[in-house]
């Protein structure tokens, strides 16, 4: 297989809400619109908020979303009157995560990867 793109679709309750959290509360930048949906660049790849849904999401599926500085983005999204789920702390596995749920109630994790994490050290031969 080769995968030329990818995104990850929310079929959100309301629309309108999931759309104005992701752009509104986290900032994330939108790709393009159209009707129906919007879709926000997420890195490497895209989130998709399109359709209606009327279940909740499952509960084993995570937003993975890494930042620079989780201190801050945490002080940030407080300062716009979101509760986190969980504050930021290290992991056992030594990432830095916090943790907070779009009005849908799908978790979101944001992850800082601290500077010594084996994530960040160049496997490459010299």
């Amino acid at each position: 297989m080769d995968v030329l793109s990818s995104r990850i679709l929310l079929n959100p309750k309301d629309p309108a809400v999931t759309t104005a959290f992701y752009r509104d509360i986290l900032g994330l930048a939108i790709y393009r619109e159209f009707p129906g949906g919007t879709v926000f660049f997420l890195g490497g790849g895209f989130l998709e908020i399109v359709g209606r849904s009327e279940s909740g999401p499952a509960e084993n599926v995570s937003l993975w979303l890494q930042v620079r500085d989780l201190d801050a983005v945490a002080a940030e999204l407080r300062g716009k009157g979101v509760v986190l789920d969980r504050e930021p702390r290290r992991e056992p596995w030594g990432l830095d995560e916090a943790w907070l749920s779009d009005p849908d109630g799908t978790r979101i994790v944001l992850v800082e990867i601290p500077a010594d994490h084996p994530l960040r050290v160049d496997v490459r031969t010299p």
